[in-house]
């Protein structure tokens, strides 16, 4: 669910959705007699246009904790974008482009409302089977200090999982946004889910770094990743009271971007 192979699934729902812009702006607008309307570049320029906008009004938002890491501004991977901004930008560019060109205008109208339905329908299907079919794993892990415990069994409140592992430059980037998150949010669980690694040598990255991390766990065979679908590390999971998956993120995760998660997260999973 959280990919297709190795492409993340909202790359593959935008891609999906401007093809499908693309081909009812090109059919649907053409004249009796005439060729179909070429619209895909100027679709690409908008989706371009509404990607830097919604950044762009993004980092506005969260400024004070972009100050914080400047260089945390160029990983739009760590899916911070203002959805609105970019569509309202994008439709902005569309109408200004073809303000001259009547025939061109109805293309990307009707273009643009075929793109947004496909994105509202496909991310809307995929939230809701993640929610009903993706549970939180009852496999067995192994704490850092040793013992064995489920995740169900840590709390009764929203839990987040980040899947990671010492190799990878990423999870390490991530690890002290994380961990601040932890201090500054005791009405969620985090649990630091390492995959595929032994105690030795999470034990020898944690002593080396000043990270105070509590419910370290390991995962030697990579069970989590398989139960839930995650595909790459660092992957990061949002579980409500009841155990169901409500978000995911793959990739680094920078201050704002989990920031804007956590608040989206405990709205969506119930206040304590």
């Amino acid at each position: 669910m959280l990919s297709l192979g190795p492409v993340p699934m909202p790359l593959v729902l935008l891609i999906v959705s401007v093809v499908m812009a693309a081909i009812v702006g090109r059919v649907a607008a053409r004249a009796p007699g005439q060729p179909p309307v070429r619209v895909m570049s100027t679709f690409i320029d908008m989706l371009l246009v509404g990607l830097i906008a919604g950044r762009v009004v993004f980092v506005l938002q969260w400024l004070p904790l972009y100050r914080a890491d400047p260089w945390s501004i160029l990983r739009p991977g760590d899916g911070g974008y203002s959805v609105w901004a970019g569509v309202l930008a994008a439709l902005a560019f569309g109408v200004w482009v073809t303000r001259r060109d009547d025939v061109r205008r109805r293309s990307l109208a009707y273009g643009t409302a075929a793109g947004l339905a496909t994105w509202a329908v496909l991310a809307g299907s995929i939230a809701l089977l993640e929610r009903a079919y993706i549970q939180l794993p009852q496999t067995p892990l192994t704490r850092l200090e040793g013992g064995s415990v489920q995740l169900s069994t840590l709390s009764d409140q929203p839990i987040v999982v980040n899947l990671w592992a010492t190799w990878c430059p990423p999870c390490r980037r991530e690890m002290p946004v994380l961990a601040q998150a932890q201090r500054a949010h005791p009405e969620v669980t985090f649990v630091f889910v390492n995959q595929g690694e032994d105690a030795a040598d999470i034990h020898r990255y944690l002593e080396n770094g000043p990270l105070q991390l509590r419910n370290v766990m390991l995962d030697p065979f990579s069970s989590i990743s398989q139960a839930t679908g995650a595909r790459g590390l660092p992957t990061t999971l949002f579980f409500d009271r009841q155990g169901r998956m409500v978000d995911t993120h793959v990739g680094e995760l920078t201050r704002a971007g989990l920031a804007h998660k956590l608040r989206q997260f405990t709205i969506a999973a119930g206040r304590p």
